[in-house]
C-alpha cells in the first residue's frame, strides 16, 4: 500500500519553513546530521563530500516506494555522480522502485518525463531542473494528484509546489571563488586582473549564481571581465569557447574561470594548443567549479589553481526529506548540503566569505581518494 501526502495540506505546512545554519552547524531533513548553510554561507569542513548510507529498513512503512527521478543528463562527471547516488540510494535492496530518465538537456523531454510519472502514479518525484523557469503549470499536476516533488541541484524561480529542496548555494560559491581570487592575487602580488569566464548552460540557476556571485566580488575590486560565454557544461563547450578567447584576447588575460570541472578540461587543451601556461606555475589563474575526482586530480597537479565544490551526492539528503513525509513530518522547505573549497597551495589557510571565514583544503592524495 502506498503512502501518498496530500501536497495541499504539505504546502500550507511547509509555507515559512526555511533552512537555517551556518559554518560548522548541522540541520536535518527529518533526522538528519547534515551539515547545512543558509543563503548567505557554504560549510567548509574539512575533508571530501561523503555520499552516506541509507537506512536499513528502506521505506518507514515497509512498503515499495516508488520514486520518478527526472535527471538533466550525463553531460558532466558531475552529473554522472548525481545519477549513481540516486540510484545506489533508490535501489530495491533499499526498498524503492526507481523510474529514471535521462532528460539529455532538453526541457520538453524533462516536462514529459514529469508527466509520466504522474500517470504512474509514483510515490515520489525528484526532478534536477535543467531550467529553473516554465515550471507552475507541471507542478500544479503533480499538486493536483497528490504526489510530493523534491528538487535538487538546480532551482525552480516561478513556482514553490515542491516539498523540499536539496543543493548548493550557487551564488555563495562564485562569491567563495571571487573572495579566493582576491586573496591570491594579494598574496602573490598581483593587482592587474583580467578574467575570462566560462559560464554553464544558460538558464540554469547554477550558472546564473556562480555567475552573479563572481561579479560581485570582480566589480568590487575593479577587475576586468574581458568576455563571459557560455561552455553549456561540457568540455567540448569548455573548449570550443577557450579557442575562441585564445584568439580574440591573446596576451591579454590572466585569469580563467570555468563554471564546471568538464569545461576547464577543454579549456585547458584549448590553452595547451595555443601556447598559453596555466595553473600554478603558469601565467593564467585557472578557476573550476564541482572538484570532482577528475578535477582534484587537476588541483594536485597544479593544472588547476582553486575548485570550487558543489557536492553531487543528493540522494542520502532526499531520502532523510521521504522518511520525514512517510513518518508523517515536517521537512525543511531548503537542505543545503556540505561543500568545500579546495586549493593546489597552502600560502591561504582560508577566506572569508560574507563575512564568515571559511576553510581552504590543500588536495593530497588521501582527500582524492575519498572524493566521488
Amino acid at each position: 500500500m502506498k503512502k501518498k501526502v496530500v501536497s495541499m495540506l504539505m504546502c500550507a505546512a511547509l509555507g515559512a519553513t526555511l533552512l537555517a545554519g551556518c559554518g560548522s552547524g548541522s540541520t536535518d531533513a527529518g533526522s538528519s546530521d547534515a551539515s547545512a548553510t543558509t543563503d548567505d554561507g557554504a560549510t567548509t569542513d574539512d575533508g571530501a563530500a561523503d555520499d552516506g548510507a541509507t537506512t536499513d529498513d528502506g521505506a518507514a512503512s515497509g512498503d515499495v516506494i516508488t520514486i520518478g527521478f527526472a535527471q538533466v543528463g550525463h553531460e558532466s562527471d558531475w552529473r554522472t555522480a548525481s545519477t549513481n547516488s540516486c540510484q545506489t540510494v533508490f535501489s530495491a535492496e533499499n526498498g524503492y522502485d526507481l523510474q529514471f530518465v535521462d532528460c539529455d538537456n532538453d526541457s520538453a523531454v524533462q516536462l514529459e518525463a514529469v508527466r509520466g510519472f504522474i500517470e504512474q502514479d509514483v510515490d515520489y518525484i525528484i526532478i534536477d531542473p535543467i531550467v529553473s523557469t516554465g515550471w507552475d503549470t507541471v507542478l500544479t499536476e503533480c499538486e493536483d494528484a497528490g504526489i510530493p516533488v523534491i528538487v535538487i541541484d538546480r532551482t525552480i524561480e516561478d513556482s514553490d509546489k515542491y516539498v523540499s529542496w536539496v543543493g548548493s548555494n550557487f551564488k555563495t560559491e562564485g562569491l567563495a571563488a571571487g573572495e579566493w581570487l582576491k586573496a591570491y592575487t594579494e598574496a602573490k602580488g598581483i593587482s592587474d586582473v583580467n578574467v575570462l569566464v566560462i559560464e554553464g548552460s544558460t538558464g540554469a540557476s547554477a550558472t546564473i549564481g556562480r555567475t552573479e556571485g563572481f561579479k560581485e566580488i570582480a566589480d568590487a575590486n575593479g577587475w576586468n571581465i574581458l568576455d563571459s560565454q557560455s561552455g553549456d557544461f561540457t568540455e567540448a563547450g569548455g573548449q570550443e569557447v577557450m579557442e575562441s578567447y585564445c584568439k580574440s584576447y591573446e596576451g591579454q588575460f590572466n585569469v580563467v574561470v570555468c563554471q564546471n570541472d568538464n569545461e576547464a578540461f577543454g579549456a585547458m587543451t584549448a590553452m595547451k594548443n595555443a601556447g598559453v601556461s596555466y595553473g600554478v606555475d603558469g601565467d593564467v589563474i585557472l578557476i573550476s567549479f564541482d572538484a570532482c575526482t577528475a578535477g582534484l586530480e587537476k588541483v594536485l597537479s597544479g593544472e588547476i589553481n582553486a575548485d570550487f565544490e558543489c557536492n553531487p551526492l543528493a540522494a542520502p539528503f532526499v531520502e532523510q526529506v521521504i522518511q520525514a513525509l512517510q513518518n508523517g513530518e515536517t521537512p525543511e522547505k531548503e537542505v543545503y548540503m556540505t561543500e568545500h573549497w579546495f586549493v593546489n597551495e597552502d600560502i591561504l589557510s582560508s577566506i572569508t566569505v560574507n563575512g564568515e571565514s571559511q576553510d581552504l583544503t590543500v588536495v593530497d592524495q588521501t582527500i582524492i581518494d575519498a572524493q566521488y
